[in-house]
């Protein structure tokens, strides 16, 4: 039976190879240029701090990946630890580093959620094709879906993305479906270090808009820090004051939520609706990856529920874990 199994195992294998090798080339346009890959690449580099969650949905374990945060072994999260199995990426951390990425001799380098400048991807193009962010993305606004039917070219592995983003899209449908109340309401993500509020374009945000949320229209009157991300001053609440308000923190920030001085004034207060992200599902929903996505919907749909019930009596588990609940500020 073993014996069978694998022969049928190696067969599916050789029958992937040949589709992903009559793929090629293919070129990929972005916002320095396009990129030409001949062949289904063996050794890839990625430079986006999110990227290699959807190389590893795509059956791909990168050859170096670029850290971002956390302690997980390989920069690597919960959600996609099964997908790295054996794999032992090389870690990068930091900067864009030109030299130690030539010595790897990688045949595909993607960059997407990298910050890469044009000066880099000069030097990086020549090293070998290399896949930056498009220019209507932005550095770090990619859509997941669009991410990922990217990746899926590059690779060969068109057809397993476009499986995995429809599966993901219906996933997204039948919630939007089963919780007509949310379509249309307003949500606030905020990054509870500086009171800073993401913007439409950013992935957490969209996130939400699958969801069936949009942004409270003030916020479109609070100049941006960057195209993804607004600083929202102290006393000023309205962009924040939405339907259902989401606390995005790693950990450290619970004291000074508790101390912001016209919390206590705002609805999303007083009526329950705010919503404590804390460290692994706050990587997990800003990672957006098709690895990560499913455990955020497991973990966010409930609480968003239970914010946006109408009764503010309704406890959202995560708040009161983290003492943010109304009646507790400092």
């Amino acid at each position: 039976m073993r014996t069978v199994f694998s022969i049928a195992l190696a067969i599916g294998l050789f029958s992937t190879q040949l589709l992903a090798a009559g793929a090629f080339p293919v070129e990929i346009s972005h916002k320095y240029g396009t990129a030409r890959i001949e062949a289904a690449p063996q050794k890839v580099v990625s430079l986006s701090f999110i990227g290699h969650d959807f190389l590893l949905a795509l059956g791909t374990v990168p050859y170096a990946l670029r850290m971002w945060y956390g302690s997980h072994p390989y920069g690597v999260w919960p959600w996609a630890q099964e997908a790295l199995g054996d794999g032992q990426p090389i870690v990068m951390r930091g900067e864009i580093d030109i030299e130690q990425i030539a010595a790897m001799k990688p045949d595909l380098i993607v960059g997407q959620w990298s910050g890469m400048t044009a000066s880099d991807y000069a030097l990086l193009s020549q090293i070998a094709p290399t896949i930056a962010p498009k220019e209507a993305w932005g550095d770090y606004g990619a859509p997941w879906a669009g991410m990922l039917r990217t990746l899926g070219r590059a690779l060969g592995r068109s057809e397993d993305a476009e499986a995995q983003i429809d599966r993901i899209e219906r996933r997204f449908s039948d919630i939007r479906a089963a919780h007509p109340k949310w379509q249309g309401a307003t949500a606030a993500v905020v990054w509870s270090g500086t009171t800073g509020a993401y913007t439409a374009d950013d992935i957490r945000m969209q996130f939400m808009a699958q969801l069936g949320f949009r942004a409270p229209p003030a916020l479109n009157d609070i100049g941006a820090f960057d195209a993804i991300y607004k600083v929202i001053p102290e006393e000023v609440t309205d962009p924040i004051d939405a339907d259902a308000l989401l606390w995005i923190d790693a950990g450290s920030n619970v004291d000074r939520l508790n101390r912001l001085p016209l919390r206590h004034t705002m609805r999303a207060y007083q009526e329950g609706r705010e919503i404590y992200v804390g460290l692994e599902l706050a990587a997990a929903f800003s990672h957006s990856s098709p690895l990560s996505i499913n455990y955020t919907l497991d973990h966010l749909v409930p609480l968003l529920e239970a914010a946006m019930d109408g009764d503010p009596a309704t406890e959202v588990s995560t708040s009161r874990a983290a003492g943010i609940l109304p009646g507790e500020v400092k």
